[in-house]
């Protein structure tokens, strides 16, 4: 059992790691889309940061799904292993 729970630990862990890295991404991220003909060299960047910060929320919603059903399975064992039978 302790097994598991490291493994959730580990699992919670990266979900957060994941989740300052979006932020720090985010504060680097310019909120306004440049069109003018000086500005079109930021635009490959706001593309390039675009993609890169919805492939770290698609990773995000994934592993904070597989933390919460890995969390929940082990309270269930656990609650299962201490019920009076």
């Amino acid at each position: 059992m302790t097994q598991f729970v490291a493994i959730w630990v580990v699992l919670g862990a990266v979900t957060l790691a994941l989740a300052l890295y979006r932020k720090v991404l985010m504060m680097r991220e310019d909120p306004y889309v440049h069109l003018d003909e000086g500005e079109q060299r930021m635009i490959p960047q706001q593309v390039a940061t675009f993609k890169r910060i919805g492939a770290v929320d698609r990773w995000g919603i994934t592993l904070t799904i597989v933390t919460a059903v890995f969390g929940i399975g082990l309270a269930c064992a656990y609650l299962y292993q201490v019920a009076p039978r």
